[in-house]
């Protein structure tokens, strides 16, 4: 059935931009058990989404989730390096970025941070304002959870920009809420220091 079919598609998708990680996780999953010929762009683009939605539950670390979850990013990371090889403006931003958060979760800083500035760059230059806002989204809370405020402010600002320019309140506010978070966390280790 192709209507359920892009229903569960539109709704991965949607679940995955409101922060619904086990909803966006159910509907991704349906979605590609389904069958590909005709609709070869939407699948690429679900594992795109599919690949960072597992990483929100590796950082979890629950055991339950860890070997279908690395399964899932793998699979992820090879569909879109071989979609960037047909198509580099359409995905070279999706694969470094997914790549940016698989090293971001080994701890490899120095590569994380090249793939999250690589990934910001190649979105900008292919216009695709709302995967440059999520690039640097990914890449504020990376600094944010290695305790480097500055930067994650940095990041955060260009996000909310991004967000604003792409046209969703939800994702401006969401930032907007994150800012406020890292700015208090600021003001307070501040007052500590004194």
């Amino acid at each position: 059935n192709k209507l359920r079919d892009v229903l569960f598609y539109h709704r991965a998708i949607r679940a995955y931009w409101s922060g619904y990680t086990e909803r966006c996780y159910y509907y991704s999953e349906k979605y590609m058990s389904i069958s590909w010929q005709e609709v070869r762009f939407m699948k690429v683009q679900m594992e795109f989404y599919h690949g960072l939605n597992s990483i929100k539950k590796l950082r979890v670390r629950n055991k339950k989730h860890v070997k279908k979850g690395t399964e899932v990013l793998r699979n992820s990371i090879s569909v879109m390096r071989n979609a960037a090889a047909h198509s580099d403006w359409n995905y070279a931003n999706k694969l470094c970025l997914l790549v940016a958060e698989q090293q971001s979760l080994s701890d490899d800083h120095r590569n994380a941070i090249k793939l999250y500035d690589a990934s910001i760059k190649s979105a900008r230059k292919s216009g695709f304002i709302h995967e440059q806002g999520l690039a640097c989204e990914k890449a504020g809370f990376y600094y944010k959870r290695y305790g480097n405020n500055d930067k994650a402010l940095e990041y955060f600002k260009q996000a909310r920009e991004c967000y604003e320019e792409w046209g969703s309140s939800m994702k401006v506010d969401f930032i907007q809420n994150e800012l406020n978070n890292v700015n208090v966390q600021m003001l307070l280790h501040n007052e500590l220091a004194r």
